[in-house]
């Protein structure tokens, strides 16, 4: 049995697709935990990713939001007291616009913004009459290790490019049952739809996808540029799917978001992590899993190159997350 004293790396996923895509990525797979504190029920992985000793937990199966993964990583916090550096990796909604080319099978990694820490929490505010709703709850931003980190892994990936891909299908190629559903979807099913036409109302039974007039047109990406590409910026949570272009076209004009999710709101002031998010849909009525199991995939690929440019003796150095908390 594993010493849940040596892990120093928290990875949380809320589901199960996700779970299973961080769990591909370690180089090493230990036992279970000797221990656990009572009433923590969570399910954990433990394993070694390069050097880094990392617990991974995964929300309940069929609960979703702030409420539960802060639940998680309050668990995960009491029976691994030595956590020093968070994380929550996953899929998200992206958010194309004019200024950032957000597509499918991309990367968004929480970066601060201004006033903001990297996850802005979209729901939480006041409304004033005659005044626009004004969100008012600030978050705490990453630990300064990952932040560090995420401006070397920009630099590395600007001159060298990156070989997300290619570890991708390394693990498909040896993990063939994880093939149909993690490997990266023809790319002519991405399509980015008019935020007018709404799925529910205009498509039926029919395909949106069928009638060209329907697309918002893009242009293909040439082979000098990052495929997937990994944007770096605010994401919105809020503990509702974001199903509504109208909405995510506004608050990509009013605050340069970059992805929509649902739990990273409820983990920063408990347990302040870098989220990271692998774009699986365009945040809209046009909603489907088609990339799910491929943007996981992604995410935690990105995570585990991130995790490689940070020494052990820095993770080591920082302050337990537990105790910056209670602090």
């Amino acid at each position: 049995m594993s010493d849940p004293a040596g892990y120093t790396v928290g990875w949380i996923c809320a589901l199960s697709v996700e779970y299973v895509a961080a769990q591909e990525f370690l180089d090493e797979e230990h036992e279970k935990p000797s221990f656990v504190s009572p009433n923590d029920t969570n399910d954990y992985t433990l394993g070694k990713m390069h050097e880094h000793n990392v617990v991974i937990a995964v929300l309940p199966d069929g609960e979703y939001g702030k409420a539960s993964a802060a639940n998680v990583a309050t668990n995960m916090l009491n029976t691994f007291h030595n956590v020093r550096v968070g994380l929550m990796v996953g899929i998200g909604g992206g958010v194309p616009s004019k200024k950032h080319d957000v597509r499918l099978g991309d990367i968004v990694v929480s970066a601060p913004r201004g006033n903001q820490g990297g996850v802005f929490q979209y729901d939480f505010g006041k409304s004033i009459q005659g005044q626009s709703f004004q969100h008012t709850r600030f978050l705490n931003q990453p630990p300064t290790t990952l932040r560090t980190a995420m401006t070397g892994i920009q630099a590395q990936y600007k001159r060298k490019g990156h070989k997300l891909t290619e570890a991708i299908d390394i693990i498909l190629d040896t993990n063939v049952r994880l093939r149909s559903e993690y490997e990266r979807p023809d790319s002519t099913t991405d399509r980015l739809f008019q935020p007018s036409v709404n799925h529910e109302l205009d498509c039926g039974a029919a395909s949106c996808a069928s009638d060209a007039s329907n697309w918002l047109p893009r242009r293909e990406r040439s082979d000098d540029e990052d495929n997937p590409a990994i944007h770096y910026g605010l994401i919105a949570s809020a503990n509702q799917l974001m199903k509504d272009a109208w909405i995510r076209d506004r608050l990509a004009a009013e605050k340069d978001v970059l992805c929509f999710e649902m739990e990273a709101a409820g983990l920063m002031n408990t347990f302040p992590c870098l989220v990271i998010r692998g774009i699986c849909d365009y945040s809209d009525s046009h909603k489907n899993k088609e990339w799910q199991g491929h943007a996981a995939m992604v995410a935690a690929a990105y995570t585990k190159d991130l995790l490689q440019r940070i020494p052990l003796n820095r993770i080591e150095a920082e302050e337990r997350i537990s105790a910056v908390v209670s602090g």
